[in-house]
């Protein structure tokens, strides 16, 4: 066992405090705690609470986080980009939407510039935002199930039967993340609920759901891709259509993986009703009044 360290107070006078004489830095018998003449200016620094790993320099700063306890913070900040995702999609494809009526009047007759470059405008736009925020949400969505995995593990005992480079390889690469993906819901759910290892896994209806409208999306993508190549006034018409219908398919795979991500949250870490019952003060019986003023000390900080 290791002896407690020794704590020995070293006081310094604060700026403008009065000197003492030297007989008073003679050794004297411990009498306390010490006095200063002056309101000290050292102290801990006006800032909120921080959990002990939080403080640099600390021994448990150097232990991470368990997956468990990440789940719910990167399922906020994923669902909100998914939400901000939905309504962008519904907007371009409003856009496009705007863009077809402008192309069926333009049948009958000329159309304004300004109404036209008004328009190639808004699509554009929202199809750009929509696209940078996509990307960003694709990868927290990747970066939620990386982690999920890690405590579904912990739930459930034992570790996923697919590797993390197959994970990471089904996800993110074109074409095979349309049959790879909803395998990696239902497993992950499947782990959730704690079923058996040696059982297959039976994907919800909801699942089901978000597996049949990704790989409509990814279709809708690759026909928007491949009619881009087409020439004539209809073709272009026909490709102002089906970039809605997409945008509109996109919408609801937001819709629907924002759904996924609450029911596996619940799953994998649920929280106790007893542990967020909200406290109410319904009377105080008593108490002395409270001062209408609060005194403080001159020089405090709150």
């Amino acid at each position: 066992m290791t002896r407690p360290a020794r704590v020995r107070w070293v006081a310094s006078p604060p700026p403008g405090a009065p000197r003492r004489g030297p007989r008073e830095h003679r050794s004297r018998p411990y009498l306390g705690p010490p006095r200063y003449p002056a309101p000290p200016r050292w102290g801990f620094p006006s800032l909120a609470w921080r959990w002990p790993r939080s403080v640099p320099g600390t021994g448990a700063g150097s232990h991470a986080v368990p997956p468990i306890e990440r789940v719910r913070v990167l399922a906020k900040h994923t669902v909100g980009m998914l939400g901000l995702l939905a309504v962008l999609a519904v907007i371009s494809a409003g856009a496009e939407m705007w863009r077809y009526v402008l192309l069926a009047r333009s049948r009958f007759g000329a159309l304004s510039s300004g109404v036209v470059g008004a328009s190639d405008a808004f699509v554009y736009t929202a199809a750009s935002l929509a696209l940078a925020v996509g990307c960003l949400a694709i990868a927290l969505t990747v970066w939620w199930l990386s982690v999920s995995r890690l405590a579904a593990t912990e739930v459930c005992g034992y570790a996923p039967a697919r590797p993390t480079r197959s994970f990471f390889v089904g996800l993110l690469v074109p074409v095979v993340n349309l049959v790879v993906a909803g395998s990696v819901l239902a497993e992950l759910e499947h782990m959730a609920q704690q079923g058996d290892r040696d059982a297959r896994p039976r994907p919800s209806r909801l699942v089901r759901w978000w597996w049949a409208v990704w790989v409509a999306n990814g279709l809708c993508m690759a026909v928007a891709v491949v009619w881009r190549f087409r020439g004539g006034v209809q073709a272009q018409a026909d490709l102002v259509v089906l970039s809605a219908v997409t945008d509109l398919v996109g919408a609801a795979v937001a819709v629907l993986t924002v759904l996924v991500i609450r029911r596996l949250v619940r799953l994998l870490a649920p929280i106790d009703p007893s542990a967020v019952t909200l406290m109410r003060v319904v009377k105080v019986t008593d108490a002395p009044a409270p001062p209408l003023r609060a005194t403080r000390a001159w020089g405090s900080t709150r």
